[in-house]
C-alpha cells in the first residue's frame, strides 16, 4: 500500500481504500482498477490523493485517523454552518448540535486507538481550506488532548471548540479574508477580530461548553505574551487555547495555500519546537511532537543521500526519523531494503522532500 498524490494517479492502480464523497456517500470501492475516466472523476473530488495497492509495499498497512467518509460528513456539517453565516442566514441549533455529534464519533474513534499517532495525510486537500483545516484542527487537538489524558467529555468540547475555533471569519471583510498577499497594519486589526467575535457568536447562539467558547477566543494567544485578543500569559490562557494553538499552526503551516507551498511536516514541528515558552506550552509541545505522525505510514519520501520510498513505521521518541522501505536510488529502481532512520548510523540521513 503506497499513498499516491492525485497528479500522479495512472491507469491501472489499484485503489486500496474507499474514497467517500462530501455528504459522506461511497464513490469508489477498495479494489477498482482505475481508468482515464476514474482518474478524471476522482480530481473532482477534494482529496489530494488515494491509498493505491503495490507488490513492493503491500505489507504495508493503511493507517488512518478516521476514515474518509467520517472526515466528508465532519466538513460538509462546518461548510453548512459557515456558508449560513456568510449569507447572513441563520444557523439552527440541530446544525451545532449535528456537529457535536461528529466530533463525539471522532472523539470515540480516537479514544479506540489511542496509541496511535496522528496520521494527517488522509486529511491533507487544496481546496475548501477552511473547512477542511477546521477539521484537521479538531482532530489534532483530540488527539492531542488524549495523548494528556482527557476524559471523553473533556475531549468532545475540545474538539467542538476546535472544530469552530475560526468561526469569527464569517464577520471579518472578504476582501482582508482572501487577501493573497500580506495584510495592512489595519487589515490585520481587523483580522485579529475574529477570535473575539466567534467567542461572541457561540456565546450568544448556541450557549454549548464554556471551555469550547474559551478555546475560540484564546487559540491567538502567545504563552509569553503579546498575543490577542486579550495578551494572556501561561497558564491564565484557557488549555483548550493552548491546545488549539499548536493545532492550528502546524496545519496551517503544513497546508498549501494559493500565494506558498506548504512546509514539510518536519519544518512545522521544528516552527513548533522553536516557539516553544514564547509562543506555544512548553509541556504541549512535549506531548504533540511525540503524538503526531509528520510522515505518515504509507507516504513517499525522498532522502538526503538520494535514496527514495515508502513510510513503513513511525516511533514517539523519534517522530521525524521513520523507517523507510527505499525502492529508488535516484531515478533507478533498486531492490526494495529498509533504513531506519532512527539508528545511529542514519542519522546523517534526512527527508527532503514528501510527496502528501
Amino acid at each position: 500500500m503506497r499513498f499516491v498524490p492525485i497528479f500522479c494517479l495512472r491507469e491501472g492502480m489499484v485503489i486500496a481504500s474507499d474514497l467517500f464523497g462530501d455528504q459522506g456517500e461511497l464513490v469508489l470501492a477498495r479494489q477498482t482498477v482505475l481508468d482515464i475516466e476514474l482518474i478524471k472523476k476522482i480530481r473532482k473530488f477534494k482529496c489530494n490523493g488515494l491509498y493505491v495497492e503495490e507488490d513492493k509495499v503491500q505489507t504495508i498497512p493503511i493507517v488512518q485517523t478516521i476514515n474518509s467518509s467520517l472526515r466528508m460528513k465532519t466538513v460538509s456539517g462546518i461548510k453548512e454552518i459557515f456558508i449560513c453565516k456568510e449569507n447572513n442566514l441563520p444557523v439552527q441549533k440541530e446544525q451545532f448540535t449535528a456537529m457535536e455529534e461528529q466530533v463525539e464519533t471522532i472523539v470515540d474513534v480516537i479514544l479506540k486507538n489511542k496509541e496511535m499517532m496522528l496520521n494527517m495525510v488522509d486529511l491533507k486537500v487544496f481546496d475548501d481550506y477552511t473547512y477542511f483545516h477546521s477539521v484537521n484542527v479538531a482532530v489534532l487537538s483530540i488527539g492531542l488532548g488524549t495523548a494528556m489524558g482527557l476524559d471523553k467529555t473533556d475531549l468532545c468540547n475540545l474538539g467542538f471548540g476546535a472544530l469552530l475555533h475560526d468561526i469569527g471569519k464569517v464577520f471579518v471583510p472578504k476582501d482582508i479574508l482572501h487577501k493573497p498577499g500580506p495584510l495592512t497594519d489595519n487589515e490585520f486589526t481587523e483580522m485579529k477580530k475574529h477570535s473575539s467575535l466567534g467567542f461572541e457568536y457561540l456565546a450568544s447562539e448556541y450557549v454549548g461548553n464554556v471551555g469550547a467558547q474559551a478555546g475560540i477566543l484564546d487559540h491567538h494567544e502567545k504563552f509569553s505574551g503579546g498575543g490577542y485578543p486579550n495578551n494572556a500569559k501561561g497558564e491564565k490562557i484557557s488549555l483548550y487555547g493552548r491546545i488549539i494553538s499548536i493545532a492550528d499552526v502546524y496545519d496551517a503551516l503544513t497546508s498549501d495555500r494559493p500565494y506558498r507551498k506548504g512546509l514539510l511536516p518536519s519544518e512545522a514541528i521544528e516552527y513548533i519546537m522553536g516557539g516553544t515558552e514564547n509562543l506555544f506550552d512548553p509541556d504541549l509541545v512535549k506531548v504533540f511532537i511525540r503524538k503526531i505522525a509528520p510522515y505518515p505510514i504509507g507516504t513517499s519520501v525522498k532522502l538526503s543521500n538520494g535514496l527514495s520510498g515508502v513510510v513503513t513505521d513511525n516511533f514517539e521518541s523519534f517522530c521525524m526519523r521513520p523507517n523507510i522501505r527505499v525502492f529508488k536510488n535516484g531515478d533507478y529502481e533498486i531492490k526494495p531494503f529498509d533504513i531506519c532512520l532512527a539508528d545511529r548510523q542514519a542519522l546523517n540521513i534526512t527527508v527532503v522532500d514528501f510527496k502528501k
